[in-house]
C-alpha cells in the first residue's frame, strides 16, 4: 500500500487576467477558455498528490454561476477531494474579480474532475490514498466517496 498523503500538500490556487482572445466580440469569455484553466488547475493538483502523469478522464457538474468579461482577474482553486484505486477526484471553484471596482470576488464555475494516474506504459497505477486532517477535509473526502460509487454503480 501507498503513503498516504495530505489533501492540503496538493492545493492550489492560479490566476490569469482575462485578454481579449479569451473573448468574444461581446466582451464575454469563452467559457472553454476557463474550462481549459480548470482542468489545468486539477492537473497541477493530481500531479502534485502522485508525482506522476496524470490525465483527465471526466468532468462533473459543470456549473456557470457568473458571467466573465475581458480584464476580468479569474482564479481557480484546485483541492483533491476523494482518491479512488487509481482516479482522483479534484473540486475547482473559478472565482472572479472585476478589478475596475471594489466589488468583492464571485464564484464564477464550479466542477468536479476525475484524472487518472499513468506509469510509464500508459496504464492506469495506484495513487497515493488522500490523509483527511479535519472534518471539512472528511466530509469533502466522503461526499467525493458516494459520487465515485454511484458512478461506479451506474455504470458511468
Amino acid at each position: 500500500m501507498m503513503n498516504r498523503k495530505p489533501i492540503r500538500h496538493s492545493l492550489v490556487t492560479m490566476s490569469a487576467v482575462m485578454m481579449p482572445e479569451h473573448a468574444n466580440p461581446a466582451g464575454n469569455v469563452h467559457g472553454g477558455e476557463i474550462m481549459k484553466l480548470m482542468d489545468t488547475a486539477a492537473g497541477v493538483v493530481a500531479r502534485r498528490h502522485t508525482r506522476a502523469n496524470v490525465v483527465t478522464a471526466r468532468v462533473d457538474q459543470l456549473e456557470f454561476h457568473h458571467p466573465v468579461r475581458i480584464g476580468d482577474l479569474v482564479t481557480c482553486h484546485g483541492r483533491l477531494t476523494f482518491t479512488g484505486r487509481s482516479s482522483m477526484e479534484i473540486s475547482v471553484s473559478v472565482s472572479v474579480e472585476d478589478l475596475s471596482n471594489e466589488e468583492p470576488e464571485k464564484i464564477a464555475l464550479t466542477a468536479f474532475f476525475t484524472l487518472v494516474s499513468l506509469d510509464a506504459n500508459g496504464k492506469p497505477q495506484p495513487v497515493p490514498e488522500a490523509a483527511t486532517e479535519d472534518e471539512e477535509e472528511k466530509h469533502l473526502f466522503l461526499e467525493g466517496q458516494k459520487r465515485y460509487l454511484s458512478r461506479k454503480k451506474s455504470g458511468a
